[in-house]
């Protein structure tokens, strides 16, 4: 349903920049209008210059933002006359009109405009939309879409022939709009619509009533295919084997994440062979096509690993000739890798998409989406699909104005591409832990038998850090099949595993006569079975990938420390480290790194020490419990207490750039405890 215009405020001008934030969020709010970072809107009016003096302006949207969640800071304020003499040059190349846009600022310092900037400035209305609707962009790439668009609009619309944004194609619609004063729609074939208004009501009400109207067109007049039905999908278990093994196939150059869409429509989408065979023939616009690749990489429900191997490197194959001979017309090339599909589409499994971050694979499904919704238009009006060629596509793949839009993206992280599987992620260390990843780039995942805390641990990283960069699983360490499980949760999630972490702990502190066996078993359990339960399920899932990885222990002092009336946490603590140098030993020819972190009495956030266990070592020491802190602190050698974030440091060097010759290590984080020293 199409969302209804709401003012802003009563006699509020129709010209200012909050207007036009209104109207823009409305457009972005429904993704049927406006693709995730596409489309662009504007509003004339004046403005006091830096001498206070009124001048005509334009405000329009800068390169790169989304309008759904734009605000004031995403759109350039330009001088509108300046920009207007433009329109009677007859031609001006890309560099000639971003330097030009440049001198024209209000503001020195703020966005740089939109691609589409003289477009909206030629056009004499107050205010013009430009978005890329699924209906609009069905029309405008369909064989047909020209006579269609007369049915439709009659002499209302101007129809523009396809060519790249930038000077030709603003002022050729000027142009043919100065010629036919009494049209209110311009499509642009393989782009999408332009609509205009003296208000910013009005303008939202054209958009509207623009795609309402093909909209409406298009269903009534089907003769097409009908509606795709439901369809079988692979087993969730069969998924989590193939999904690392993919992700490492393409993750031969730099790793990828993965998102993997089994909504019961996309299914029945993907097996329906002549929507299927219109997906493979590539992006309609523009818009699509930055995000989703040209074509698609596209299996038989059957494929096996040796089928996908096979066409894995014929994509390659074809995607790399493709670059050249487009390249050879004299293009400047740039460091973009074309062998990596962004979309698979595999029938009986699902909408595979791929990116340097979960984010970046969330928008290549959802523009995927929205190709697969103007294909349903298309089908069911019996339209013959006419995308872009490959020679267009790349023009605007590899256009210095596009590409610019990349360089807004703040530079990758060390751990941007990497997953992060973290055992008692709800406490204290698995928090602090989850953060210090996520601040530099990472993803994780929290698994804890707190699931509710590991969830709202995850929340609150994704408030903080992006949608999509965590997730919670339940986890019971001590339960094989659920050990499984919460891998399969990160496999489902992300694609796959790039970094263990073994954290889940408890402690308990009695004399060996009233150690019982139960407490025993159960420090054994969840520390030493809990750790090698964890790391195999781990050696396995980072073998299926083959792109290497590391395994690290949070163990103790006391795995090399003697103490006193800890006899079942003791030798399970010194069980974990040694597990961790058999498993470095056998690990290693794989490229899996496996090293420890030796913490020592890390009181603050830690659930073990608000237990039973903070009074049972105070009584050890026959002090108080409030006094534990600074008793740890004084017989540390560099006087200090243990912090989650200390433990966290050392965790995220051992898994860095800087450890990738170390493993079989042990790295002490305690301040300095002379009877820990290893021997």
């Amino acid at each position: 349903m199409p969302i209804a215009w709401t003012p802003l405020s009563p006699g509020a001008d129709n010209g200012s920049k909050a207007e036009l934030v209104h109207r823009s969020r409305l457009l972005g709010a429904d993704r049927s209008v406006c693709n995730w970072g596409g489309g662009n809107t504007s509003s004339k009016g004046t403005a006091p210059d830096f001498r206070g003096h009124e001048v005509a302006v334009m405000h329009v949207k800068g390169s790169g933002s989304d309008l759904a969640g734009c605000g004031p800071e995403h759109f350039a304020t330009l001088l509108l006359e300046p920009v207007r003499e433009l329109l009677e040059r007859e031609a001006m190349t890309d560099r000639e009109m971003v330097d030009y846009l440049g001198h024209c600022a209000l503001h020195p310092g703020g966005p740089r405009p939109s691609i589409e900037t003289l477009l909206h400035a030629f056009l004499p209305a107050r205010h013009v939309d430009h978005t890329h609707p699924d209906a609009i962009v069905a029309l405008c790439t369909a064989e047909e879409g020209e006579a269609w668009a007369k049915q439709i609009y009659g002499e209302r619309a101007i129809w523009i022939p396809y060519r790249r944004p930038g000077f030709a194609l603003a002022r050729q619609c000027a142009l043919e709009l100065r010629q036919r004063p009494g049209a209110d729609v311009i499509l642009m074939a393989k782009h999408g619509l332009i609509t205009w208004g003296e208000t910013s009501e009005a303008c939202y009400g054209s958009t509207m009533s623009a795609i309402a109207q093909a909209e409406a067109w298009l269903r009534a007049h089907g003769r097409g295919q009908a509606a795709p039905t439901a369809a079988p999908s692979m087993e969730a278990a069969a998924l989590s084997e193939i999904l690392p093994w993919l992700r490492g196939r393409l993750s031969q150059t730099a790793r990828v994440l993965l998102t993997v869409d089994r909504e019961p429509t996309t299914l029945a989408f993907l097996a329906d062979a002549p929507r299927m065979a219109m997906a493979a023939k590539g992006a309609a616009c523009p818009d699509h096509l930055v995000h989703t690749g040209r074509v698609p990489l596209v299996l038989s429900p059957a494929a096996d690993q040796e089928e996908i191997d096979r066409a894995l490197a014929e994509f390659a194959a074809a995607a790399t000739a493709e670059f050249r001979a487009c390249s050879a017309r004299g293009e400047a090339e740039f460091p973009q890798d074309p062998a990596i599909p962004r979309v698979i589409l595999w029938p009986g499994v699902g909408l595979i998409s791929t990116g340097k971050t979960k984010a970046a694979s969330l928008i290549s499904r959802d523009l995927a989406h929205r190709a697969m919704a103007v294909i349903d238009l298309l089908a069911a009006s019996g339209a013959t699909y006419a995308p872009l060629g490959a020679a267009d596509a790349h023009d605007v793949q590899y256009w210095p104005l596009e590409r610019y839009k990349l360089t807004l993206q703040p530079p990758e992280k060390e751990f941007s591409r990497q997953v992060v599987f973290i055992t008692g992620g709800a406490g204290g260390i698995g928090r602090a832990t989850a953060r210090a990843f996520c601040r530099e780039g990472g993803h994780v995942v929290l698994a804890d038998l707190d699931a509710a805390g590991a969830q709202a641990a995850a929340v609150e990283l994704c408030a903080e850090f992006g949608a999509g960069v965590a997730i919670g699983a339940a986890l019971d360490v001590t339960d094989e099949a659920r050990v499984a499980s919460a891998f399969a949760d990160a496999v489902h999630a992300f694609g796959g595993v790039d970094i263990v972490i073994a954290n889940a702990g408890i402690a308990s502190s009695a004399r060996i006569e009233e150690t019982t066996l139960a407490e025993w078993d159960r420090n054994l359990g969840i520390l030493a079975t809990g750790y090698f339960l964890t790391a195999r399920e781990g050696a396995r899932l980072l073998r299926r990938q083959g792109t290497a990885g590391c395994i690290l222990f949070v163990v103790s002092k006391n795995s090399v420390a003697a103490g006193k009336n800890i006899s079942a946490y003791g030798a399970a603590k010194a069980a974990e480290l040694h597990l961790a140098r058999c498993l470095a030993e056998e690990l290693g020819p794989d490229g899996i790194r496996v090293n420890v972190v030796n913490p020592d009495a890390v009181l603050s956030g830690s659930r073990i020490w608000s237990s039973d266990w903070k009074k049972a070592r105070a009584s050890n020491y026959g002090i108080p419990e409030q006094d534990l802190p600074a008793f740890y602190r004084k017989r540390t050698i560099l006087g200090v207490n243990i912090e989650p974030d200390d433990v966290a440091m050392a965790l995220l060097f051992l898994a860095s750039r800087r450890a990738s010759k170390t493993t079989g290590a042990m790295l002490p984080v305690d301040g300095g405890v002379g009877p820990a020293f290893p021997r």
